[in-house]
């Protein structure tokens, strides 16, 4: 369905280290700098970039935005989630852990990045 995501990042480096552990975890390949000194994380289905916001103001959160990552099983998920802890982000929402919406169930574990941007890992489990 998308072509690609960027999102804003205030720090290039500290959200290259911070998305390069966690997408790591994931199986994806670091991130790769342009020459604008923008970061990008290239799949088979799509690209992922961080840039520092192009009109000069500070790189800000969508409040009720989340950004999600697919994951195959809840040990990826535990992988992912203490990856970022260990690389600059931070536990928001509830624990790591299986949530049940009642007619599906979902694995879910919840980040903020460096930048604040509220991100997600999930998978589907019933």
């Amino acid at each position: 369905m998308f072509s690609h995501v960027m999102i804003g990042a205030n720090d290039i480096q500290e959200s290259k280290k911070f998305y390069d552990a966690i997408l790591g975890a994931l199986g994806y390949e670091e991130g790769k700098i342009d020459p604008k000194g923008r970061c990008f994380y290239f799949t088979k289905t799509g690209v992922f970039g961080l840039s520092v916001p192009i009109n000069g103001e500070p790189a800000s959160h969508g409040n009720g935005s989340t950004l999600g990552f697919a994951i195959e099983n809840e040990e990826q998920g535990l992988a992912w989630h203490a990856a970022g802890l260990a690389n600059g982000g931070v536990a928001c929402e509830d624990p790591p852990g299986v949530r049940d919406g009642g007619a599906i169930k979902l694995y879910l574990a919840y980040l903020r990045d460096p930048a604040g941007n509220k991100i997600c890992a999930m998978k589907r489990v019933g």
